[in-house]
């Protein structure tokens, strides 16, 4: 099932629920997308003067040679167009509202040009500026979707899980369909809007890369937070303050950088008493998987399975090879 056709289908008595609409940035694995029937209008990057658009003609594999190799590389946002044109689909398939979120208002101007398409959609646009990125405004857009299926985050493998169904969890899966046909028909855009808006901007990041210099050349960093960065040649961590990036601290090495990184996201998720938990990575899903398996083991119950993804190809181009990061959302 596409992501189009599951965001178009109706709810209960034929009347359609609430569609959802995110942007590339989000890192999102296409099967999560997809899973949750959520619509992503991808970001353009260019690379020697070539236009693509990532996750349809350009995979985060080929920004990273892309870079490897020394191209110039830039990024943009969507157009207002863009936007326009998905939000007239959805009407035109039977949404009553849309709920559209996308990365810090200040790492962009995609929020701006979903809120210009806003004005002239033919139903009601909800935009969120989630205040984050990659999979923090991932995982707001998760929390969307559940609240308009009127799932908890515990039911999700229940109702996706491929084993055989007993009497007993039969029944628990008429239920769980019944309490997601009447959130359906009832869901509160608003509040789905309210949400994804919460989640997105108490989730925490950090970013370990091995140069400041793409990000000060982009403009996402100032000069002289890239020059203390790398000072004495520290490796720099990164995190996401008020939805911009700042530098959080320096450390000698990059496997201390690295044990830095996990012990940070350990202390985030056990001062929240449990969280959600992903991974990113730009070329090195060993190294990223390896840190995944290691958070499960610290955090146990307090974290489900941590996401593996690797980054989107946009924030890629910005932040530059050797990118490894961590982020914490609220479940």
């Amino acid at each position: 099932m596409s992501p189009h056709r599951d965001a178009r289908r109706p709810g209960r008595h034929g009347r359609p629920h609430v569609a959802l609409v995110t942007d590339s940035t989000a890192s999102l694995p296409p099967r999560v997308a997809e899973q949750w029937g959520v619509v992503v209008v991808p970001l353009d990057v260019v690379i020697g003067g070539e236009r693509r658009r990532e996750g349809v003609d350009l995979a985060s594999a080929d920004l990273a040679a892309a870079l490897e190799s020394g191209a110039r590389v830039t990024t943009s946002q969507p157009a207002p167009a863009a936007f326009a044109d998905v939000y007239a689909r959805l009407a035109a398939a039977g949404a009553r509202e849309i709920v559209s979120m996308h990365l810090s208002g200040d790492l962009s101007g995609t929020v701006r040009s979903a809120q210009v398409a806003a004005l002239a959609a033919p139903i009601p646009v909800h935009v969120v500026d989630s205040r984050s990125v990659v999979m923090g405004l991932g995982f707001a857009v998760l929390s969307a979707a559940q609240a308009v299926r009127g799932l908890q985050p515990g039911e999700v493998a229940a109702s996706t899980s491929g084993d055989p169904v007993d009497g007993s969890r039969a029944r628990r899966l008429r239920e769980m369909v019944g309490r997601r046909q009447r959130a359906e028909a009832d869901v509160d855009a608003v509040e789905v809007a309210q949400r994804a808006r919460q989640v997105g901007s108490q989730a925490s990041a950090w970013f370990l890369v091995d140069s400041l210099e793409h990000l000060r050349r982009g403009g996402r960093l100032s000069a002289t937070a890239a020059a203390l960065g790398t000072v004495l040649g520290l490796r720099p961590i990164l995190t996401l303050r008020d939805g911009r990036i700042d530098v959080a601290e320096k450390v000698r090495t990059r496997r201390a950088a690295r044990d830095r990184l996990e012990a940070v996201a350990v202390a985030e998720v056990r001062r929240r008493g449990g969280a959600r938990v992903a991974v990113h990575h730009l070329g090195q899903p060993d190294v990223a998987a390896e840190m995944a398996h290691q958070l499960e083991a610290w955090l146990g119950d307090l974290v489900g399975a941590v996401e593996v993804c690797e980054v989107s190809a946009v924030i890629g181009a910005h932040v530059g090879p050797g990118l490894l990061a961590v982020v914490v959302a609220d479940s």
